[in-house]
């Protein structure tokens, strides 16, 4: 397993499936890349390198702590304002790689946790598809089509996938961060570092570290 895991994934499908020079001779069986055991096994070994990366960790280690006011201000001070549902929210512009279309995300065999919606191809590579909506318990029911936007953020060597509904842009801040109302939802408060000020409302600023934390943790 953990040699599987190691090894470089193979892109087949960019050299020559669909999308290389059609020349793989496992077209004419299953038609699409996406139909191709080889597709699967990718994403399983995805997933494992996941895992990897979360069984390195020593058990004592916590997620970091959040960093202080004054760091903030003098390096992380610029975030993407993005909604998620109803709610407006902020992540550090320093884990942001891009903002895509939405498009196909692929299920993954026995997969429990909710929040993790399957495998999605970005740029030929692929990544993890996580639904924060769900992981905050935004609604009990599953959106029944994938928002139009989808954040593809960076932590740490693991880069993650999260649909959004709208993105707002970049706001630069001082720093300041207020108290997290107990009116949040309460599955959304342990991921907020504080609120800061946008456009004259209250938004939460995500906890990136630990939100990177805790779905390495999950996804075993």
């Amino acid at each position: 397993m953990v040699e599987n895991a190691l090894m470089a994934i193979d892109d087949c499908w960019n050299r020559i499936g669909i999308k290389g020079d059609g020349s793989c001779p496992q077209l004419q069986q299953h038609v699409r890349c996406l139909n191709c055991p080889t597709f699967a096994r990718a994403a399983v070994q995805q997933l494992d390198r996941v895992s990897l990366a979360n069984d390195a960790l020593p058990s004592w280690q916590e997620p970091a702590s959040p960093a202080p006011a004054a760091e903030l201000a003098a390096g992380r001070s610029s975030v993407l304002v993005v909604r998620i549902g109803v709610e407006w929210w902020a992540i550090a512009t320093t884990v942001v790689q891009e903002v895509a279309e939405a498009r196909v995300v692929h299920s993954l065999p026995h997969q429990r946790n909710p929040a993790i919606l399957g495998v999605l191809n970005i740029r030929g590579a692929l990544r993890i598809c996580v639904s924060l909506a769900q992981l905050f318990q935004f609604g009990a029911a599953a959106p029944k089509a994938l928002p139009p936007k989808l954040l593809v953020a960076s932590h740490d060597g693991q880069t993650l996938v999260f649909p959004v509904d709208e993105v707002a842009g970049v706001h630069r801040h001082d720093g300041s961060l207020g108290p997290v109302p107990t009116t949040l939802a309460q599955a959304a408060i342990q991921y907020t570092r504080g609120m800061l000020e946008w456009r004259g409302h209250a938004i939460g600023l995500l906890d990136h570290e630990l939100l990177f934390y805790v779905l390495n943790r999950s996804m075993t």
